[in-house]
Order: C-alpha cells, then structure tokens, then sequence
C-alpha cells in the first residue's frame, strides 16, 4: 500500500513539474509571425529643395518574424513598405519605399509594475537596407542605403493564439542628400527617414499563454 502511494506521489510530482515549467515558459510565443498596416510620414529634409511629400501618407504594410530566445530576448526579420506622395504645393511625385530590417527585440513588461496580464511592452531596433523608388517617368531615380530602425509595440492578447499590436517607429537613413546623384531631376528623390505609425495582428506559431 505505502508502495503504490509513493508511486502515485511520484506519478503526480512529475506531472506537476512538468505542467509547472510550460505555465513559467507560457507567457510568452516562441515563433510569431506580425502583420501590421498603418500611416507614415517621411522627413522633409530627405527631399531636394522645393520638394516634400505630404504629412500623412497612407498604406504603411510590414510583415515580420520574430523568435524570442528567452521570456525577454528575442530577434526579428521584418520587411516594410510605405507609399507617400507630394504635399499639395509641390510638383506632383510618388514614391515607393521599403525596407528590410534585422533587429533585436526586448520584453521589459516585467520591470513595469502597472501594465496589464494580457499586455505587454516590446522594444525593438537594429538596422538594415532601404530601397527608395519614385513612380511613373521619375522611375530612374532609384536610391539604395543604409537604415537603422527603432521602435515601441504595445501588445494585447485576446485570446492563446493572436493578440493585436500598435506599433511606433522611426527609420533613421544612413544617407544624406549629398549622396544623391540625379539621374534626370531631382523630383522625386528620398534620402531621409520615416516614421511609422501601425496597427496588426501578432499570431503565435507553436503556442502559448498569452501570445504577446
């Protein structure tokens, strides 16, 4: 008798640990994929004289991956692309720009005692390559440069799969009009920085918790 209660002592410790350790690791998806879509607004000092787009431009779409090494730390490989056009007073453009960024990305929820369960705060930057590429007769004038970005999420998770996200971020560009060489005009030529402003879906691709 006192054998088989020490086995079903031994049985119910094992199963405890072990539902005890995927609760601890839980609060957070390893794998997440990200869709977001907002607004953006490029700087007007990375247009040429006379030139800028307008202060609110409409779609901002980034798609990213992102796998977190610890409850903390984490990486992501995002990809973004933003589609802006001249402000009223100036010669009429469209510019296509997109992004590819490598970042490391941090969880300090727990260090902020006023936030939340379901939410969390995530920081995220590192740097990457921008691809500038105005429209219609002005397609000549590509640009290709260096980027770092940097940025705040605010996560809320509805259920164990999927939460949404607000994102805010600024792409700083490694580059300077002096680098900018026309082909034809400078019309339509972006050598600044971004910010993005965006709204997604961050889905947990081998679950958890609170997907955050």
């Amino acid at each position: 008798m006192q054998h088989a209660f020490k086995k079903y002592i031994f049985f119910f410790g094992i199963v405890f640990i072990t539902f005890s350790s995927q609760a601890q690791y839980g609060n957070t998806a390893k794998w997440k994929a990200l869709f977001a879509v907002g607004l953006n607004y490029p700087t007007t000092d990375g247009f040429v004289n006379g030139s800028y787009a307008k202060s609110v431009n409409f779609p901002t779409v980034n798609l990213g991956i992102q796998h977190m090494l610890t409850n903390r730390y984490g990486v992501k490989l995002d990809y973004g692309f933003n589609r802006f056009k001249n402000s009223s007073d100036t010669p009429d453009f469209k510019i296509n720009y997109s992004r590819i960024n490598a970042q490391f990305v941090f969880d300090p929820t727990e260090y902020i005692g006023f936030v939340p369960m379901r939410m969390r705060t995530i920081l995220h930057a590192g740097p990457g390559i921008s691809f500038v590429k105005p429209l219609g007769t002005l397609g000549d004038n590509k640009q290709t440069y260096a980027n770092v970005l940097g940025g705040l999420e605010l996560h809320y998770a509805i259920n164990e799969k999927v939460s949404v996200y607000t994102d805010v971020a600024y792409i700083y560009g490694l580059t300077s009009l002096d680098d900018y060489n026309p082909a034809s005009t400078g019309l339509g030529a972006f050598n600044g920085s971004v910010f993005n402003l965006t709204f997604g879906l961050a889905i947990s691709l081998d679950g958890c918790r609170y997907c955050n």
